[in-house]
Order: structure tokens, then sequence, then C-alpha cells
């Protein structure tokens, strides 16, 4: 039976508010809010042990919230969760597979959980199997498979009961090129059916091709968020310099005020990071500026306009730092 898309592009699918998420002392998710439609990819993207995955292990009903609350097509996740869980499709960074059981035994012990019995099972397993190319290998033992294939079979598991949300955790970690360009299809081929795409990463590439919208999450906060034209902008049109070596901070600050259009972004011990309008052109005063304040330039790296120089920006590192 064909997908049949949903008729519910003007509907908000997920609402979170003033999220946290606290161990103890360690707040892992700290007043995080956003919303995300159908038809719609909507990507978190940041650094490992940012919030991402408590974010969606609070949204999948798996994690209770410390406060604020999280909705699910109108269903308060903690309060009507087994209304939200209903309609979502979970694929977690960890692989929810069985080791000892082959492909299609996964997705029928999957598809049972999901309500799904008979001659419709049977027909999405053979429709999920083909989608990730691994009908050919559906009665081999997961444990034969390599990474990419498990990653493949860890999707098809949460796509089984076609989903109108579907939670995706760092859904390419580790794979191979070529699974990981049949994995972002499949994810395409979702949201073009009408389902909304909650889509956690932290690699770059993946963000900018991909999501429809973007939060930037650093230390369990967003510190940014929408299209990724609105990211862009807000990153400006600096180039971003990062100059490596040996530096007295203060001095270098104090020495690159002589030098007209540079931003210090951060100075430290060991780097410098400058923001500036077509640096390239002023490599050699600032190089000048701060020789003179006693600095030892031994590597420069110049990165253009783009969510990486955002995250730059707004945090002083690198996104995988």
């Amino acid at each position: 039976m064909p997908a049949q898309p949903f008729n519910q592009r003007h509907r908000t699918v997920i609402e979170v508010t003033g999220l946290q998420k606290k161990y103890g002392e360690l707040v892992a998710v700290d007043g995080v809010s956003f919303r995300a439609e159908p038809g719609q990819i909507f990507g978190l993207l940041g650094p490992n042990g940012a919030g991402k995955t408590t974010t969606i292990g609070c949204i999948s009903g798996l994690l209770e919230p410390t406060a604020g609350s999280v909705r699910v097509l109108g269903h308060d996740v903690v309060s009507d969760g087994r209304a939200a869980r209903q309609q979502l499709g979970v694929v977690p960074q960890e692989l929810a597979l069985y080791e000892d059981l082959s492909a299609t035994e996964n997705l029928q012990f999957w598809g049972g959980a999901y309500g799904l019995r008979g001659a419709e099972l049977k027909a999405r397993l053979r429709e999920v199997l083909t989608a990730v190319g691994l009908l050919d290998r559906a009665r081999e033992p997961v444990k034969r498979f390599s990474g990419g294939m498990k990653r493949r079979l860890n999707l098809a598991c949460g796509i089984l009961h076609r989903p109108k949300i579907l939670l995706l955790d760092e859904p390419t970690a580790g794979v191979d090129p070529q699974s990981r360009m049949r994995l972002l299809e499949l994810v395409r081929e979702e949201v073009a059916r009408g389902a909304c795409v909650l889509y956690t990463t932290h690699y770059l590439e993946e963000a900018e091709s991909l999501c429809d919208r973007l939060a930037i999450v650093d230390h369990g906060k967003i510190i940014a968020a929408g299209t990724l034209a609105e990211l862009r902008a807000m990153a400006g049109e600096n180039d971003l310099l990062l100059l490596n070596g040996r530096f007295d901070p203060e001095r270098a600050r104090a020495a690159l005020q002589t030098v007209g259009g540079v931003e210090v972004v951060q100075a430290g011990p060991d780097a410098v990071r400058l923001a500036s309008r077509e640096a390239t052109r002023k490599l050699a005063e600032i190089f000048g500026a701060l020789a003179a304040g006693g600095a030892d330039i031994r590597e420069t790296t110049l990165t253009q306009p783009s969510l990486e120089t955002l995250f730059i920006k707004l945090t002083g590192r690198k996104l995988r730092e």
C-alpha cells in the first residue's frame, strides 16, 4: 500500500517549551524551546555532549523533563505519553537491534510493537528492506552486518510503521560514505511523504545540505536558530582567521586595535581568532602588529563564512573541539 502524505502542512507537531533536564547538579538541557512542522527537517546541530540526545530522549518519552514541557501532536509527553508516542518513530544513536536475530526478525519485533500484523506487516517488511538495500540479506543474523548496514536497518525499524514524526539521533555516525548517502536519501523520502523529522548531528555538511531549519546547541542551550540563510546572515560576511603559536593575550588584543576592521573573537596563549572582511588582504598588517606585540605565529587557518564560523563566533571554539 503506498504511503499517503499527511494533511498537516501548517500544524506544529513538536512543541518544546523551556525544556530542562538535570542529573543532580549537572544541567544537560537548559531552557530549550523550539517548534517543528510536518514536511520539514528540523536540525539540532552541536558538539557531542551539547544536550542533543537528552533533548531527543525527553521528546520520545524515554526521559522525564526536570522542567518545561514537550507536546507531540498536541499531546503532553508526560501526562499523555502513550498518545504522544503513537505517532513517533525513534532512531537512537545507540543501535536498537538484536544482533542474534536476522534483519527480518528485528523488523517483525518492532513492527509488532507498533501494532503491525499479518499482510500489512509482511508488505512493509519487504518495502523497507528494499528501501535500505538489505532485501538480499534479510535472513542473515545482524551480527554479520557491517556498521553501515546496521545503521540502515536501525533506520528501517524506525520508519516501518510510517510515523508522522521521526526522531533521528546522529543516524549516520561512523558509517561509510555510501551508507551515509543512502541514509540521507531515505530521510528526504520520509519528509517528501509529509513526515516531520527532528535530526541531531555534529556534521556541518549534513546540517547545511539537509535541514530546513536549524538550532545550534551548546552546553544544553540553543545559542542560535533559524533557516540556513538566517543563520548564515548571523555569521556575517567576515572571514575567520585562526592563528596558532605563542601569544600574550592582552598584548595581542592591544596590538590588533591598530588594525582597522579586525575583531578579536578569542585571544589565548596558544591561539588567537579574528574576524574580518577580506582577511587575506590584511594578513601582512595583522602579522606585523602581532609581531610588534611579541607574538610568535606558527600556523594560520582562514575560514569562509559558514555555520562553523557562526559557531566559533558564538562560542569561541570549533564545533568538534
